[in-house]
């Protein structure tokens, strides 16, 4: 995420780096690579000035110019100016006094609208609520379907009235919402190439129709500078509430995260961070700007592992480890767990002390937890509870059953020696009384 960005910024940090005492000079080199390294991430250029006049000023006042560790001041400076940039703290999703609450999702067709509309239904019905999707978008081929498929996917209601007028549709949806207890409502509207007359009417219609709570913009963060043009435009013709940026998993630049605030004035309120209808974030301009400056985030960290998290599950595990009965199947449950909480990639970016770029060459083979997992689930029961019974004829027909090898076999019957010996010391007390989630 942003490692582009990241990974420029960590250079122009060097320029401060082993000096004692900060000259004039060293601030004004070290502002000219800090400067390029945002306008090479795309960022505004608006932005890029004002931001850099801010950590300039910053730069030369007492808090730095007295420091033992003027470096580490550079980069606190930067780090505070970064969340200020991005909106300070988080702005949640605003929820209405009476229901249903209304979301009019918006943007431009391919940013991901659709798919987001039904991300955010699914994480509001893990917070209690009864989500309801609705399909506005009329004009491009399969959307209905497509929205009908994800909804199923997330386990949300999806209510479609075909080709009618979508202004129609939105009507009897809130009612329908109302009789049957949908406290929010999701407006999957239609998107167009580019923004034009015809787009935007109907939105203004689809508003005045349903006085929506929450006017959400959808925007490609892989698109840059341009995803800040198309913020700038929608809000000017719409005055939308908040954007959710798509695809912060691919290789973006960082200009759109950057920018968005200072140009709309509106807050990023969500990230789109995968494919799968999990990987949605709220967005926090803290969490955001510690994994620029490689600093990790621990508490997205701590969350996603929370979420994934069963207490009653962890007892019984400790349970296990005292009693030496943790088996394949225990081991097996822990690794789906960790599978749930997305990209090992992704998670080892949030681990604080991995640098920009040091992950740049590592490759994290997911497919490992898939074999892990085949391999496991071609053992019978009995073998699973006492895999010291695995001898060469098992292990072939286990590899044979799981598209392996003896020697993956092997290898899985090792971790789970490992993991085996390793939680028996933790649930002993060797490792004092904290425990993560699921043992690790």
């Amino acid at each position: 995420m942003l490692q582009g960005l990241a990974e420029k910024l960590a250079d122009a940090f060097k320029k401060f780096k082993n000096k004692g005492v900060l000259t004039e000079s060293d601030i004004k080199e070290g502002m000219r690579a800090i400067k390029l390294a945002l306008l090479e991430a795309d960022v505004n250029y608006n932005v890029v000035k004002e931001f850099v006049a801010k950590v300039s000023l910053r730069a030369k006042g007492k808090e730095v110019l007295e420091s033992l560790l003027p470096a580490q001041q550079i980069v606190k400076i930067v780090n505070e100016e970064l969340i200020e940039l991005m909106g300070g703290g988080n702005s949640k999703l605003t929820i209405a006094s009476k229901p249903p609450t209304v979301v009019l999702m918006c943007g431009l067709q391919g940013s991901g609208k659709t798919t987001h509309s039904a991300k955010l239904a699914k994480l509001q019905k893990k917070h209690g609520k009864n989500p309801l999707l609705v399909a506005c978008d009329i004009y491009r081929p399969a959307a209905i379907k497509q929205l009908q498929i994800v909804g199923e996917q997330a386990g949300v209601q999806v209510f479609e009235r075909g080709t009618q007028s979508p202004v129609k549709t939105v009507r009897e949806a809130l009612a329908h919402a109302t009789k049957y207890g949908h406290d929010i409502v999701f407006l999957d509207t239609a998107g167009r190439l580019h923004i034009d007359e015809e787009l935007m009417n109907e939105l203004k219609e689809i508003k005045e129709a349903a006085k929506p709570t929450e006017i959400l913009l959808v925007v490609d963060a892989m698109t840059g500078q341009d995803a800040v043009n198309v913020a700038e435009s929608f809000n000017k013709l719409l005055e939308i509430t908040g954007v959710i940026l798509t695809k912060m998993d691919g290789d973006t630049r960082g200009g759109a995260a950057l920018s968005v605030r200072y140009v709309t004035g509106k807050p990023i309120k969500f990230i789109g961070t995968g494919e799968k209808l999990d990987n949605i974030e709220p967005f926090y301009p803290d969490r955001m700007a510690s994994r620029i400056l490689g600093m990790g985030d621990v508490l997205s960290l701590i969350e996603k592992a929370e979420a994934q998290f069963d207490e009653k599950k962890a007892a019984e595990l400790e349970e296990k480890f005292l009693k030496n009965s943790f088996t394949l199947s225990d081991y097996l449950d822990q690794l789906t767990q960790l599978k749930g909480m997305g990209s090992l990639e992704q998670l080892a970016g949030m681990i604080p002390g991995i640098k920009p770029g040091q992950l740049k060459d590592a490759k994290f083979d997911e497919k490992l937890l898939s074999h892990t997992e085949a391999i496991i689930l071609s053992m019978t029961k009995k073998e699973r509870s006492r895999p010291e019974m695995l001898n060469y004829s098992r292990k072939k027909r286990i590899a044979a059953g799981s598209g392996t090898s003896l020697e993956e076999i092997n290898k899985v019957l090792k971790q789970y020696d490992q993991m085996k010996q390793m939680m028996k010391q933790l649930s002993k007390g060797k490792f004092g009384k904290h425990r993560m989630p699921f043992g690790f």
